[in-house]
């Protein structure tokens, strides 16, 4: 790490916390990229794109990095569920979730502006939502405000009691930072955690 500025190209307090945990120096940059869909885009494609262009963005900046960017992209039957941003769209998407099962396609791009690699992967986890009524939807809404997480719920806070059950490699992954994908990627890239 002695020859690399480690950077977190994310403005979420839940992934800077999770990069914490592995005990790196680390600073963090919050990359200005547009997160609207390709047409005819699949979600994993969508969500690795971003993580890449996030990274990239934010490697414009820095000759000597290594920048991890990010994406999270929840899917159901196919159809893409962004952050909701507002009320009205996140008790729609709860809704729809509920008693279904949603796939989160996280996406994890480690960049090296030095030497220009680039290692990217996508981390799928698989969440099965409770049967929720109107009323639990809307009291969980007041009080997380989960309005800037794709699927309108946040699994490390209240929205766990939405959940009637998870499946997936990495239980990071649903929070938005693949730590298992990233230790592997750092350490290609002559970075050892432990």
């Amino acid at each position: 790490m002695e020859n690399y500025k480690l950077i977190l190209a994310s403005s979420s307090l839940y992934r800077r916390e999770l990069l914490t945990r592995l005990y790196i120096p680390f600073t963090v940059e919050s990359p200005e990229v547009d997160e609207t869909p390709l047409p005819d885009e699949l979600s994993e494609q969508t969500a690795l794109r971003l993580a890449e262009a996030k990274a990239r963005k934010v490697g414009q900046h820095h000759t000597n990095a290594l920048i991890i960017g990010c994406d999270q992209v929840a899917v159901l039957d196919g159809m893409q569920l962004g952050k909701p941003l507002v009320h009205d769209v996140a008790v729609a998407q709860l809704r729809m979730m509920r008693g279904r099962s949603v796939v989160f396609h996280s996406a994890i791009c480690l960049y090296n502006s030095l030497s220009g690699s680039l290692q990217s992967t996508i981390v799928p986890y698989t969440v099965k939502f409770r049967q929720l009524d109107d009323a639990e939807i809307e009291r969980y809404l007041l009080k997380e405000q989960p309005y800037h997480c794709a699927g309108s719920a946040k699994s490390e806070g209240l929205g766990i009691a939405l959940i009637e059950h998870m499946r997936g490699d990495d239980p990071n992954a649903l929070i938005g930072l693949p730590l298992i994908a990233l230790i592997d990627m750092l350490k290609n890239e002559g970075v050892n955690v432990i």
